[in-house]
């Protein structure tokens, strides 16, 4: 068993929130550059809470961004660089 598995479902919720908060106060930190290094993004993040919450991608989306999603997007995200969206397609390759 996954150790993960064993957190008290408060704990785990707890920390997710954390790290939701986390990702609104950075939005310095652009998705392309998220799934350069990890693979995931806030949009993933909604994606996840809304599979597992039956939650439609918009809702979803403004749970995790804060905020409907495009003005997120109109605030905050700036042009991705070719050199993001080739390290985004490296990293998404390792996610399978």
């Amino acid at each position: 068993m996954d150790r993960l598995d064993t957190l008290d479902d408060a704990v785990a919720a707890a920390a997710f929130r954390r790290l939701v908060r986390h990702l609104r106060h950075r939005t310095d930190a652009q998705n392309v550059d998220l799934m350069g290094l990890a693979g995931f993004c806030r949009n993933c993040l909604s994606d996840w809470v809304g599979e597992a919450g039956g939650l439609g991608k918009d809702d979803a989306r403004e749970a995790i961004y804060g905020m409907p999603y495009a003005q997120w997007k109109a605030e905050h995200q700036a042009d991705a660089s070719p050199e993001q969206l080739a390290r985004m397609a490296e990293s998404v390759k390792k996610n399978a």
